[in-house]
Order: structure tokens, then C-alpha cells, then sequence
């Protein structure tokens, strides 16, 4: 099953995730940017990451503005070639950008990954799976249980 799903999300134009999508993406435009949801979009993505349906794992999706960035243009003293307005893009990647502000608002809990879920001409949304360090069941996991200092 996991593997139809990774072929279908590979090419998402030519499958059914298309139709799926544009009816989701349409609600996910009117909720805020980070919202907190039960379980994940694209399950087969997220258990080949490290989720797992229990307590202590948490999924988040996230919405950034695609696109490089602009920088405010200088008033006075330079030619045009020097302004640097545009071209101007971030060292950082939008889907790190993601996970960076799900860390924010969720300071307790460690951000294990992230993978894309959909973009349109404005957004792009991250799905970002967070651990509880804290959680019995994941200080007992052997796989992710060193997120919380555990050495098992």
C-alpha cells in the first residue's frame, strides 16, 4: 500500500492527489500558518521519517510564502548594480524555515523531521513531526528514545 502511495504522491499531477489536494488546500488557505493536526497528510512519507501512531509524536502543518526575498532599497549613494534588491535569497531553505517556526511555538517538544505536502502560487505547507522528550513511551523507544538523553 505504502508503495502506491509513494508513486502517486511522486508524480502528484498525473494521480489522484491532484483532486485530493486542491479540495484541501482550499480550507488550508483560511487556517492559521501552523496548526496542529491528528494525523499525518502523506503517512507513508512520515513512518519512512520516524513517525509512529502513539502517544509522544505530534504532526504539525506549517504554511511559508514561496519565492526569494526582497531587500528594502537603499535611498542614497550606490549605482544599480550594487543595490542588491533582488536576487536576494536566504541561506536557509523554506522547509527549514518551517521547522524552525513549529520550534518556536512549540518549545517543548524536538522537531524529528519534516517533508513537503503541497504548494500553490503563494505557499508552500511542511508537515513537521515533533517528539515529547518528556513522554514515557518515547524515552522507551529505542529509535527515537535519544531525544531524550536516554542512552538505550
Amino acid at each position: 500500500m505504502y508503495s502506491h502511495m509513494r508513486q502517486a504522491w511522486k508524480r502528484p499531477n498525473e494521480s489522484y492527489v491532484k483532486d485530493l489536494m486542491r479540495d484541501r488546500v482550499v480550507r488550508w488557505r483560511r487556517q492559521p500558518t501552523i496548526v496542529r493536526i491528528d494525523k499525518p497528510t502523506r503517512i507513508d512519507r512520515a513512518r519512512r521519517l520516524g513517525y509512529k501512531a502513539k502517544k509522544g509524536f505530534i504532526v504539525v502543518r506549517a504554511r511559508v510564502r514561496r519565492g526569494g526575498r526582497r531587500k528594502p532599497r537603499p535611498k542614497m549613494g550606490r549605482r544599480q548594480k550594487r543595490m542588491g534588491v533582488s536576487k536576494y535569497t536566504p541561506a536557509k531553505s523554506i522547509k527549514l524555515i518551517a521547522e524552525e517556526r513549529v520550534a518556536r511555538k512549540y518549545p517543548n517538544l524536538e522537531v524529528l523531521n519534516s517533508y513537503w505536502v503541497w504548494e500553490d502560487g503563494k505557499s508552500k505547507w511542511f508537515e513537521v513531526i515533533l517528539l515529547d522528550p518528556h513522554s514515557p513511551s518515547i524515552r522507551s523507544d529505542k529509535n527515537v528514545g535519544w531525544v531524550s538523553g536516554n542512552r538505550n
